[in-house]
Formats: C-alpha cells, structure tokens, sequence
C-alpha cells in the first residue's frame, strides 16, 4: 500500500528537498506542497494525505491552526510537526490539536521517512524529551476545575495502568516488560483506550490523561 504524503513548508528550497526523499522511498509518495497553513488545510481537504509534514511557523495561518483544522475536519490524516525551534512553546498546543508527534528538520532521511510510516500506522513520536516538556506544561497549568469525562469510568483497572504507563513516557515494549505481558496483550489494550476515549493516537492518550489528571505532574 502506498502512502500518500503532503509537504507543508514556507519554504521552497525545504518543500523541493522533502518531496524528492519522499517520491525515491519505496512505498511513499508526494501528493502536495503547501507553502502556508491555509494552502495545507485546502490541500488535506482535496487529497487527502495518510500523513501531512507540518511546519510551525508559516504566513496566513501558522503549523499549530491548520493541524487544528485537518485534524478536527479529516479524522484519518496524520500530523507530524517539522520545526528548526526548540519545542517548549508548541508540544502542548500541537499535540492538543492533534499533532502525532515532532521531527527536528535536520533529522536524518532514514530517520524521517520511518517516522512517516510510524505516525501513518498509527504510533505516536514523542520521544522522552517531548513528553517531559508535557509533563513540565501541565506543572505550570491550574487544575482544570471540570470533572474527568465519563469515558475513564469505561476503563477497567489494567487500562488505566496502561494509560498511566503511555502518559510516562513508556514505549510498546517497555509496556510489555513492565507490566508482564506479551506485545500482541498490550496493543489490544491500547486499541481499547483509544476507541474508549475516542483517541486518535498515542499522543492523544498522553493528553488524556494529564487533562483528566489520572496522571499528575511531577
């Protein structure tokens, strides 16, 4: 099956780089290139990508607004934020709107393809630096004063465990050796968070549970 991948970048050079690498990848190719947040939203809309390469800070409409708007519009695109920035300022609000994680531009090719596939099957990026600055912006946030949703009552006991051990940080297989359980266990598991508390993805999970406090900072 071929992914289909869009390139939202203000600039041209960087557009041009990241097609190419995409359409010589076995199993991938471009169908867009966005040069602003509002050309991305239009061009999700009409071709309808498996994954969106978003950049931050673009002209018209910024990365974090129009990952808000394909996210909540075309529930089946994925979201990866591409920034040359250190992250503290976005990992909350992009993740909030519905980003599946983060790559540094000058991530390595190998490194940048797999990610794509990665976030298209469904996983997360949020390496352990990313879900620490998480943690650190639900530190500085007030408790938020609605109660957790109904959804986490659904959740049985191993559930919650599993979603508190996504929150910290914990990988498939880490999840796996902690909790004494086989890989295929845990994925059934995270299948069940996901559908139970309407989730798009691993990251929404992490969001889940600082926001219901299930998990608390620090």
């Amino acid at each position: 099956m071929e992914l289909r991948v869009l390139v939202a970048d203000d600039q041209a050079l960087l557009r041009g780089s990241f097609r190419v690498l995409i359409d010589t990848a076995p199993g991938l190719r471009a169908v867009g290139e966005a040069g602003t947040g509002a050309e991305a939203v239009e061009l999700a809309a009409r071709e309808r990508p498996d994954v969106v390469l978003m950049d931050v800070r673009m002209p018209e409409m910024d990365g974090i607004e129009a990952t808000r708007r394909i996210c909540a519009d075309l529930p089946d695109v994925r979201v990866l934020i591409l920034t040359t920035f250190d992250l503290d300022a976005y990992v909350y609000s992009a993740l909030k709107a519905g980003a599946s994680g983060f790559l540094l531009k000058d991530t390595p090719p190998a490194d940048l393809l797999s990610a794509v596939r990665a976030v298209a099957a469904g996983e997360a990026l949020l390496a352990p630096t990313v879900t620490r600055r998480l943690i650190a912006e639900f530190v500085r946030r007030p408790a938020p004063v609605q109660q957790p949703p109904a959804a986490l009552d659904a959740l049985t006991d191993r559930e919650r465990e599993v979603l508190t051990l996504i929150a910290r940080g914990l990988s498939n297989t880490e999840l796996a050796e902690h909790l004494h359980l086989s890989p295929a266990t845990v994925k059934t598991h995270i299948g069940h968070l996901l559908s139970k508390l309407q989730a798009r993805d691993r990251a929404q999970l992490v969001i889940a549970a600082y926001e219901t406090r299930l998990v608390q900072p620090g």
